[in-house]
């Protein structure tokens, strides 16, 4: 028979662990401030996400979500582009190859984009249109 009086120490397994790092949170606000700066000329992803204290693979997500327009922002919308507007012309326009015998129809759209000139008559297609210009933007 044990006669020792030993104490017993009361400990419970939690009192063993390490206490775990508790997730940094961060608010759709913040994300947004942290992608912004890594969309700014010459900003590295990896430096901007070692600043603020997260994984860089994250920030891309974030990236990703931002441009999909999922925080908060105006990302994913439609920009608008400055616009002039111009009268008929006398002429047929350098671009066109094909013989014209009436003058430019009601409807057309002229687009100039840096060295590419765009002309659409009548009716287009708008998905069509869409990617012919997303395709110029680059």
């Amino acid at each position: 028979m044990d006669t020792s009086n030993q104490a017993v120490v009361g400990t419970s397994l939690t009192a063993l662990r390490p206490e775990a790092p508790k997730r940094q949170r961060w608010g759709v606000k913040q994300k947004r401030q942290i992608v912004e700066e890594t969309l700014a000329a010459g900003a590295s992803v990896a430096r901007v996400a070692r600043a603020h204290g997260v994984n860089a693979n994250q920030v891309f997500y974030w990236r990703k979500q931002y441009r999909a327009g999922r925080l908060g922002n105006r990302a994913g919308a439609i920009k608008l582009l400055p616009v002039t507007v111009e009268g008929p012309p006398s002429a047929p326009p350098e671009i066109s190859r094909e013989p014209s015998s009436s003058p430019v129809p009601s409807g057309a759209i002229h687009i100039k984009l840096g060295h590419a000139h765009i002309r659409i008559e009548g009716s287009a297609d708008p998905v069509l249109l869409r990617l012919v210009l997303e395709s110029l933007r680059g």
